[in-house]
């Protein structure tokens, strides 16, 4: 055959046909794309010119008599990431030691049942945790706190005088712990699940014990689903409102003792608390708070995607 042949053969090759499915398909994914994109400009948009007025604000036009909207903000940003950091804390081993016992240590019925309950603790309201940790949890843990304080006050982060109340930021942070504790232990757990069957086997062929089998192959396969699970945990405890604002004694402050009455507030909760009485410029910082803590998520977002990519070989989420 010749190359003109091969030419004319290949000119009269017919197109593929375009369904009509296949094209309302494509058109609805880059509709639903483009509209995820142009509403979080928009929300970025919002807040950037919102937060305008009080970002050069002078002194005493802010909230507090602040000299400045950064002076006033950064007790939020740390009493925000403060509260997350002390949840994660709680939260991480409770929730890898959990999912591990569903995956490769209960019964299958004992793991289906404790499965369908961790799952159905995501979806409890986040009012009805604040509650339970005004009328249970924070005078259950009281005297445990001045027991804390009276033995181990030396140590700064429980320094005293310890509440008497139990309302602190670590009494917060319990709170947000069990709030987080359902996702962290349902992708943790779908990921440990994932790890390849016979790179178990092969780690008991060779004599490992169970647990040995878990450190050898399911953890470092899982590992980038672990940052995952954790960095969403993060996310979920960096925004909550209504809980903290229930539990917390919240005050414009920066420490680190963690039983004390005044405890440093989060922005959410300050948020959801000051907004209804803001009036001017007070409605401009708050705004402008929202967008400190929406650039924040941001930025712990890409710093997961980024150890994620890292890993992206062993993760099985990806």
């Amino acid at each position: 055959m010749t190359a003109g042949t091969v030419g004319t053969v290949g000119a009269i090759r017919p197109k593929a046909k375009v369904r009509l499915g296949d094209r309302v398909f494509s058109t609805a994914s880059i509709v639903a794309g483009s509209l995820i994109l142009a509403t979080l400009a928009a929300v970025a948009l919002f807040l950037v010119v919102q937060s305008i007025p009080a970002v050069f604000a002078g002194e005493g036009e802010l909230p507090n008599q602040a000299t400045n909207f950064w002076s006033w903000v950064w007790p939020l940003v740390f009493g925000t990431i403060w509260a997350a950091i002390l949840a994660l804390l709680v939260a991480t081993p409770l929730s890898l030691g959990i999912a591990l016992f569903i995956s490769h240590f209960a019964p299958r019925r004992v793991a289906q049942g404790l499965g369908y309950v961790i799952d159905l603790l995501a979806a409890v309201p986040s009012v009805v945790f604040g509650l339970w940790g005004i009328a249970t949890l924070a005078p259950f843990v009281q005297p445990f706190y001045a027991w804390l304080g009276a033995n181990v006050g030396w140590f700064p982060l429980f320094a005293p005088p310890v509440s008497g109340t139990g309302r602190t930021i670590l009494t917060a942070a319990l709170v947000l712990a069990v709030m987080v504790i359902p996702i962290m232990t349902a992708i943790c757990r779908e990921i440990f699940l994932q790890t390849p069957r016979l790179h178990e086997e092969a780690a008991l062929a060779l004599g490992a014990t169970r647990w040995e089998m878990i450190k050898m192959a399911v953890l470092p396969f899982a590992r980038s689903g672990i940052v995952s699970a954790i960095m969403l945990g993060l996310g979920r405890a960096l925004g909550e409102t209504l809980a903290i604002a229930m539990v917390l004694s919240p005050a414009l402050i920066v420490k680190l003792p963690i039983l004390q009455a005044q405890s440093p507030n989060t922005i959410a909760a300050n948020i959801a608390l000051q907004f209804p009485e803001a009036t001017g410029v007070g409605v401009n910082a708050l705004v402008a708070s929202g967008l400190v803590l929406f650039v924040v998520t941001l930025l712990i977002n890409m710093l997961a995607r980024y150890i994620v990519n890292r890993r992206k070989a062993f993760s099985g989420a990806n």
